[in-house]
């Protein structure tokens, strides 16, 4: 971990670890506008915001396979057609 302006960033390694995701599955983040990675210098090297990162952890998807009784849903398997 680094620190730049009383920012920390976490090093590709360090960011997917923290995820418990491999470094590929980071970059796909990247790429598809879920985080943010930030280049220093001229160097290829990438680097994540660590606040960044602990935010994106606190996204969970929903718990598979649980009804969703607050709204009243029924199950996807009973109204979308099959092909």
């Amino acid at each position: 971990m680094i620190n730049i302006d009383g920012i920390e960033y976490l090093t590709a390694t360090e960011a997917a670890e923290l995820l418990g995701v491999k470094v590929t599955t980071l970059y796909a983040y990247a790429s598809r506008g879920r985080i943010r990675s930030y280049r220093r210098g001229i160097k290829r090297e990438r680097f994540y915001r660590r606040a960044e990162v602990e935010a994106l952890l606190r996204v969970r998807p929903s718990a598979a396979g649980t009804d969703d009784t607050e709204h009243n849903l029924p199950r996807a398997e009973t109204w979308i057609p099959y092909s």
